[in-house]
């Protein structure tokens, strides 16, 4: 699959997609990639899963090129991906477009919880709001990292270090950590795109720390930036609106024969995104 790189970058250009080709290592180096390919050797449809630790992995990047939909071919690719992770013992799980929900409902996903892509721009050096009382906000490090990794894990429901690690100096100025007397209390991580970067995942003990993290975060970037911001955190989302953010599409949390999801969702602000979680 590495050296078809090319087509999966294709795929996800048709789409309008926003991932990587660093994306698509992560699935391959951390996950596995199923592809359907066509008389020529050409990818033509993809999906991927991604195992965290050893209760659910995330299903993602379902992707047929337009010449060859309506043929079931994601449909075969989704079976595959269920059959495989239930075959180990895994709740597989996914995030779903408002077209996708219906489709998934129909192959026994529940709904868990729901929240919007909001797209905006960065503030580009505005000026920032002060961190919350006895909390410092500071770039990610070394010395940090490891326990920032615990941290998310406890709120995320496993360990994603890996993935963080993947993540962490795609976007330097969106690494952000928030520290209580010494103790991780946030954390925020970003990514480039093909058309725009993403914010995410915002993991915060509440919801002004979580606003500092964000607005120091925004402040690192120009241009166009993507954020997966839970339904639940209204007071984020109307800071988020303030400063010129607009909701683009829901998508909802699913979870295979299951209705209660994995993470702490009172910590959960953003996710990082619906192809990792």
């Amino acid at each position: 699959m590495a050296a078809e790189l090319g087509d999966a970058a294709a795929l996800v250009a048709e789409a309008g997609w926003n991932q990587v080709v660093a994306d698509w290592r992560i699935f391959l180096d951390l996950g596995t990639v199923y592809a359907v390919r066509n008389s020529a050797g050409r990818v033509i449809a993809t999906a991927a899963t991604l195992a965290y630790g050893g209760e659910f992995a995330w299903i993602s990047m379902v992707l047929v090129a337009g010449a060859y939909r309506r043929q079931g071919l994601a449909r075969r690719l989704m079976d595959r991906c269920i059959r495989d992770l239930t075959a180990a013992g895994v709740v597989p799980v996914l995030d779903a477009t408002p077209a996708g929900r219906s489709v998934y409902l129909a192959l026994g996903f529940d709904d868990a919880w729901g929240y919007q892509r909001f797209t905006g721009t960065g503030a580009g050096e505005a000026t920032l709001p002060p961190a919350p009382a006895g909390v410092e906000i500071q770039p990610i490090n070394d010395a940090v990292f490891g326990d920032l990794c615990r941290y998310d894990a406890a709120v995320f429901g496993a360990d994603r270090s890996e993935v963080l690690a993947r993540l962490r100096g795609r976007v330097p100025g969106v690494d952000l950590v928030a520290l209580r007397q010494g103790r991780v209390c946030g954390l925020l991580l970003g990514r480039d795109g093909r058309t725009s970067r993403q914010i995410g995942p915002l993991v915060a003990e509440d919801a002004v720390t979580a606003q500092a993290l964000l607005a120091r975060g925004l402040a690192a970037i120009d241009g166009p930036v993507y954020i997966d911001l839970a339904d639940a955190k209204t007071s984020v989302r109307a800071w988020l609106t303030e400063h010129g953010f607009r909701a683009q599409r829901p998508l909802t949390r699913m979870l295979y024969r299951r209705a209660a999801s994995f993470e702490d969702a009172a910590r959960t602000f953003a996710v990082a995104g619906p192809e990792l979680g």
